[in-house]
């Protein structure tokens, strides 16, 4: 039979409440009794059986994290940012000792996220990606589940989303395209994501501003994916006469807008040039080298885990810009 709880606390000589002060990491427990106890725990095989203990608690120290699985082709994720989040979140997440629920989207109705509060599966949720779940997340902001966004920082929404400023983006793109003295602009991306549909914004805004004569078309990709882009490219260039700017909703798109315009002949920053989104680190060392709009990924993860215990703990948590800035390289 294993050894128990009790019979842990008879061979330290401590009580049963000490032994269980010492393994729910009790600031009550002095660090000597703390080492003597888990010296003894660990002689005789002791294991804490985290779900028994997680019922015990008010808390069950498990945060989901829920990816934007929709907005990809067929469900694929294969966007390295997506991943760099990931890595913040789960970093962040184990500072703390809490457990990361890997989620899908399986439900479009609030009352599914909040049935997984009120049975003690998770403690509250981060959705990398708004997507087009825009809807969903305001319905969800009306009801008690703590959760936080990564992606566009609006006014008007109701809860707390953490992101680059996505307005500016689009403007740093578009200054980009003015210093290069490009008049026919091409934007590549979805506007029912409201991310991307801010950048395009802003980079009108950095055209409309200027006052030079400057042209402004819109490519939709179907899905936020490498393929799903190189063929739209690849339509486009085929149907209309060939853009000398372009501003892709990621790095990602930017790689297949490359690949697609290089096979009609073109390439940057001789006959365009062109801004991708994110900074993932392929970014630097493609050929040629991608200018983008950076978003840091390092600090995205502890403020998204920050927030979200906030609200966890009953608290309130507001939304946060993060720097942004446009890195110059080759194209």
């Amino acid at each position: 039979m294993g050894v128990s709880m009790a019979d842990i606390a008879r061979l330290a000589n401590v009580s049963k409440p000490t032994v269980s002060r010492v393994l729910s990491g009790s600031p009550l427990v002095t660090e000597k009794t703390r080492d003597h106890v888990l010296r003894i725990a660990r002689e005789h095989g002791y294991a804490v059986n985290r779900n028994a203990q997680k019922l015990r608690q008010t808390r069950t120290d498990t945060i989901a994290v829920v990816l934007d699985f929709g907005s990809f082709r067929g469900g694929r994720i294969a966007d390295p940012f997506i991943f760099e989040l990931l890595a913040g979140v789960a970093e962040a997440l184990s500072v703390r000792n809490l457990d990361l629920l890997l989620a899908p989207p399986s439900s479009g109705d609030a009352r599914d996220y909040l049935d997984q509060i009120n049975a003690r599966v998770v403690d509250g949720f981060v959705f990398l990606g708004q997507g087009e779940r825009d809807p969903l997340l305001r319905k969800l902001a009306k009801t008690k589940v703590p959760f936080v966004v990564w992606g566009a920082v609006d006014p008007s929404e109701p809860y707390c989303a953490v992101g680059s400023d996505n307005f500016l983006g689009g403007q740093l793109a578009g200054r980009y395209f003015l210093r290069s003295n490009r008049k026919r602009w091409l934007y590549v991306g979805n506007d029912n994501h409201i991310e991307f549909r801010m950048r395009h914004a802003g980079l009108e805004s950095a055209a409309r501003d200027s006052g030079a004569d400057v042209t402004i078309d819109t490519l939709p990709v179907p899905a936020m994916s490498y393929s799903a882009t190189f063929d739209a490219v690849k339509s486009y260039i085929g149907r209309n006469p060939a853009p000398d700017a372009i501003f892709c909703f990621s790095d990602t798109a930017a790689m297949a807008a490359i690949s697609g315009l290089r096979e009609a002949g073109l390439n940057s920053p001789g006959d365009y040039s062109l801004v991708g989104y994110n900074n993932i680190p392929p970014a630097a060392d493609f050929t040629p080298a991608i200018t983008t709009v950076e978003q840091e990924t390092h600090l995205a993860g502890a403020i998204l885990v920050e927030k979200l215990m906030q609200l966890v703990e009953g608290g309130r948590a507001n939304s946060t810009l993060l720097p942004t800035r446009l890195i110059e390289r080759e194209t």
